[in-house]
This record gives structure tokens, C-alpha cells and sequence, in this order.
């Protein structure tokens, strides 16, 4: 089934140009048919920065911001958000394979590709001009035999029977410069996120918590998905989702002692993680589900 993305640069990939195609049918005589248009590249909002108190943020020609890089600490993951998407970390301590959808930065990819020397890690974004800016500006390293950075839509690579069943890990963060939501948002897509995952795979996913955008996305995740937890907001009102391919069993005081050693090795604020996955959980009973 065809997904209806709802961003600037798939409206672009639609247009075929001037003039119409016509059908086999009514396409007359080979010496007289209108030669097919050729395809339109797709148009990206520009590729801007900004610097404040030594961070580096990446925008798409307007003021949201995309992502950050602390210039001192290239390998830091400075966003709040950004930071709980790493929670799959909680149930994982060796993924084999880790995928992002939506490049921003790199500071995910860049994390996962220094943390795991034994995973090989998959970046997939659509923009050409972002490969290039994390390539230049936010210390991304160049493709090797565990790093891939693949320019293709995000969509073609979760449909891709090649990478079903391959993940243990798959990170999901694609907005556009509209930013209305993610631009991917339907019940196939994110069955098709999970189709990419290992049996106990997990997927984290980045929403707007206060927007229309967000009860679509998580009902379409409660669809694709055996087992869901939402982490408790952060302040700019983003909400990360983990969706687990199977249902999954909570064992807290296993998910504190993790969390512990996480935050020795890394810095990284875990026990918050488990906190928000033990009221998220305790609500869900209150409310029989």
C-alpha cells in the first residue's frame, strides 16, 4: 500500500513535470506518442545552522531545530529527547544491528557507532544536503564496514524484505522542515517498522506530545506493536515512544541495576528512563489494559 508522506520533499517527489503520461491504451502510434516526462528530483527545505553557548543546531530554513552538537563534546547527545531514544538500551547490551530513520545530526548514529563496536549501524535519510552537513559540520564519520548511511527514503528501506527481521534496534525521528508530525505516520508504516525487527527488537520513535499529530501516530503504533510504553515528556513537549515486537515483561529492580551501569558508562540520565517506563506501567494496570 502506498503511504501518503506529508512533507515538502515527497509533494515534490509526486510532481512528474509538465505534461501528462498517457496510458497504453490511448497512446497511439509509437512514432507519434509524447515521450514519458522525466521524474522530478525532489525539493529540500535548505539546510541551515545556528550556534548558541557552544552548541551547534541544525535547522531546515526555519526555527525548529532538527538536532544539536556540543562543539566540545562532538559524541555527546545533547537533546533531552534525543537521549531517551536510547532506551532500548535498557533491554539490549549487545544489538547486533542498529538502524536510524531521519539522520539530523548524527548524534544518535555517532553514539550507537562508538558505544557498540560490534553492531553494524544503518542511517537512512532522504536529504542529501544533511548527509553532507553531518559529514562537515557534526563529525559523522565517513562509511565503513559497520557504518552505513544510506540516501534513500525511509520508507522503501523499512519495506525492504532484505532488512525484515535484521534489527535490534530501529530509532525513528523524520520530520521535515513543516514540521506538522512525523511525515511517516500510518499504521502500515510502523507495521512495517516492526517487520524490521528481531523477535525482542525495539523501536523508539520521537512525537509531539501537545499536538494533533500525536494521538495518529500512537494509535497507529499500538496497532503495529505487541507491547508500548511512553516516557514521561521532556521539556520542549517531546515524547518518546519504545514499541516492542513482543510482549514484554517488566522486571524493575533488573531495569534499575541496567540503568545504573548505563549511566556509569556513558553519563546518560537512565534511572529517569526506568522511572518513566515503572509509571507508565502502574498506569496501565490501574486502567485494566
Amino acid at each position: 500500500m502506498l503511504i501518503k508522506r506529508k512533507s515538502i520533499e515527497a509533494q515534490a517527489n509526486r510532481k512528474s513535470g509538465p505534461g501528462k503520461s498517457g496510458s497504453a491504451s490511448d497512446a497511439g502510434d509509437a512514432r507519434t506518442a509524447r515521450p514519458a516526462p522525466r521524474p522530478r528530483k525532489p525539493k529540500f527545505a535548505p539546510v541551515t545552522l545556528s550556534e548558541e553557548k557552544g552548541v551547534v543546531f541544525l535547522h531546515f530554513g526555519t526555527e525548529w531545530i532538527q538536532g544539536a552538537m556540543r562543539v566540545r563534546k562532538p559524541d555527546w547527545i545533547e537533546l533531552e529527547y534525543a537521549q531517551q531514544m536510547m532506551a532500548w538500551m535498557l533491554f539490549n547490551e549487545q544489538p547486533a544491528r542498529v538502524a536510524q530513520l531521519g539522520l539530523g545530526t548524527g548524534a544518535l548514529t555517532k553514539f550507537c557507532y562508538r558505544q557498540f563496536p560490534q553492531a553494524q549501524v544503518v542511517a537512512v535519510e532522504l536529504n542529501p544536503a544533511v548527509i553532507t552537513v553531518c559529514h562537515s559540520m557534526f563529525k559523522l564519520p565517513l562509511d565503513d564496514d559497520r557504518l552505513s548511511v544510506l540516501e534513500m527514503d525511509a520508507m522503501d528501506f523499512v519495506m525492504d524484505p532484505a532488512n525484515h527481521g535484521t534489527l535490534d534496534a530501529l530509532q525513528v525521528d523524520l520530520y521535515d522542515a513543516t514540521v506538522r508530525g512525523p511525515v511517516l505516520d500510518t499504521p502500515e508504516f510502523y507495521a512495517a517498522c516492526a517487520a524490521c525487527l528481531k523477535p525482542d527488537g525495539i523501536m523508539t520513535v520521537n512525537l509531539f506530545g501537545d499536538h494533533a499529530s500525536y494521538p495518529k501516530n500512537y494509535k497507529a503504533i499500538r496497532y503495529a506493536f505487541a507491547d508500548t510504553v511512553c516516557l514521561a515528556p521532556v521539556h520542549q513537549g517531546n515524547v518518546v515512544v519504545l514499541g516492542f515486537r513482543t510482549p514484554r515483561e517488566f522486571d524493575f529492580p533488573a531495569l534499575y541495576a541496567r540503568a545504573e551501569q548505563i549511566t556509569a558508562a556513558t553519563r546518560l540520565p537512565t534511572k529517569s528512563w526506568v522511572n518513566g517506563i515503572k509509571a507508565w506501567h502502574g498506569a496501565r494496570q490501574k486502567k485494566g489494559e
